[in-house]
């Protein structure tokens, strides 16, 4: 039996709530658990459910999306993040991705990558859509040039993800973290690919190699 990918759906428009429900509902390996009106709702409803997944509205009524991304990932670590936006664009990309967001989706992608980019990030695979890859590239370059996000990324991380971090750069695998941390490997597998996000780095090995550079470890 295929394992099941619980999610949480949450978007401020009835009608865009009710045909990803209905969308989402028909794939044979996806949960919807709840859906949610707003940020607060979806934060709510991830401290309930602690799903494998959270559909985020980029744009909720109640609440920036940073606070709401930061928030879901204080209450269920494990959840990852997938933001739903309709401008590639917009400013909030850099700030959600550094608070814990995985993946950005624009809301005219089409139903199979949407359910793919869903698999994906419950794997712990980040998915963007290719507009969203090519403005974030130009944010990160015009941020980079001021010298404000390669001084401070780290700064955006848990404390958890500081150990996380720390283990990864003394070469330790994700079993040997689950042990060292007493965590479970599907949480540590998270957390790493939370590390990786946040500092906007692809493996492993680059995220030691920032560790040591930026002095978070030391011999």
């Amino acid at each position: 039996m295929t394992e099941q990918i619980t999610l949480i759906i949450a978007d401020d428009h009835a009608m865009v709530r009710r045909g990803l429900t209905a969308f989402l509902a028909t794939a044979p390996d996806i949960q919807v658990m709840a859906v949610a009106t707003c940020g607060v709702e979806a934060v709510s409803a991830a401290r309930r459910h602690a799903p494998d997944v959270v559909l985020l509205d980029l744009l909720m009524p109640d609440q920036p999306a940073v606070d709401t991304v930061r928030q879901i990932k204080r209450v269920s670590p494990r959840s990852q993040i997938v933001m739903v936006t309709s401008h590639e664009g917009d400013e909030h990309v850099v700030p959600t991705t550094q608070a814990g967001a995985i993946s950005y989706i624009l809301k005219d992608t089409t139903p199979e990558d949407l359910i793919q980019a869903v698999r994906k990030a419950a794997a712990g695979e980040s998915v963007l859509s290719p507009r969203i890859a090519k403005a974030l590239v130009t944010i990160m370059s015009r941020t980079r040039e001021g010298k404000v996000l390669d001084d401070q990324l780290h700064a955006d991380l848990t404390e958890r993800e500081m150990e996380v971090l720390h283990c990864i750069a003394g070469g330790l695998s994700n079993m040997e973290i689950a042990a060292r941390l007493s965590i479970s490997e599907k949480t540590v597998k998270s957390h790493v690919s939370n590390v990786l996000g946040k500092l906007y780095l692809t493996d492993r090995t680059q995220a030691a190699v920032y560790a040591w550079r930026k002095g978070i470890v030391k011999e």
